[in-house]
């Protein structure tokens, strides 16, 4: 995984609230058995009219969200099934961060561990940032996750929760198995001090 430490980008603004994993990633796009080409099906039932073309109107599909990292997203992001396809498909199109004020659990915790960063933040901020992105498009905001400080514009921060296994591993850009193998030293030494 590549490591997150700090992240600047514009927002792609999705409001939809309770948008499901179903939603991020259609069923009929899990057929693979690696990530490759899941980026395509991503929010494929609004991404896409009838015919197969673009939907104009979707923000993914606008000049001006080309190349942004982070998705702003309603309320109770990624619930519905556990699909851990549904990360996969964000990380593929090139998200690296979804801010939200909550995320459902199985969701939030396959997107740790793929290294994509659920910010969760309060109601107060999140009205904030949409007012923003009507307002004025493209808004640059930065996450510093070392310091777990969402910075956006207005000179203003905000702070979102992460436990401090997840942030050791996104700093280190590891998944969990990375981790334990970066601590082979220590298990070696251990069990020497075991079998004497």
């Amino acid at each position: 995984m590549k490591p997150f430490t700090t992240l600047s980008s514009c927002l792609i603004p999705l409001a939809n609230n309770d948008i499901d994993t179903d939603q991020i990633i259609p069923a009929r796009y899990m057929k693979v058995t690696d990530k490759g080409g899941l980026a395509e099906g991503l929010f494929a039932g609004w991404r896409y009219l009838p015919g197969g073309q673009p939907n104009p109107d979707f923000p993914i599909n606008q000049v001006v969200y080309q190349g942004c990292q982070i998705l702003l997203a309603g309320d109770n992001f990624g619930c519905g099934s556990s699909r851990e396809h549904a990360p996969w498909a964000l990380l593929g199109w090139g998200i690296r961060a979804v801010i939200s004020t909550s995320f459902a659990d199985i969701f939030q915790n396959n997107a740790l561990k793929n290294g994509l960063l659920p910010v969760k933040i309060d109601s107060v901020t999140h009205r904030t940032l949409f007012q923003l992105v009507t307002v004025k498009t493209p808004v640059e905001v930065t996450i510093d996750l070392a310091n777990q400080e969402l910075h956006f514009p207005g000179d203003k921060v905000t702070n979102f929760p992460i436990d401090p296994f997840n942030k050791i591993c996104l700093l280190g850009g590891l998944d969990s198995l990375g981790y334990l193998l970066k601590q082979e030293a220590h298990i070696t030494a251990f069990e020497r001090r075991l079998s004497l």
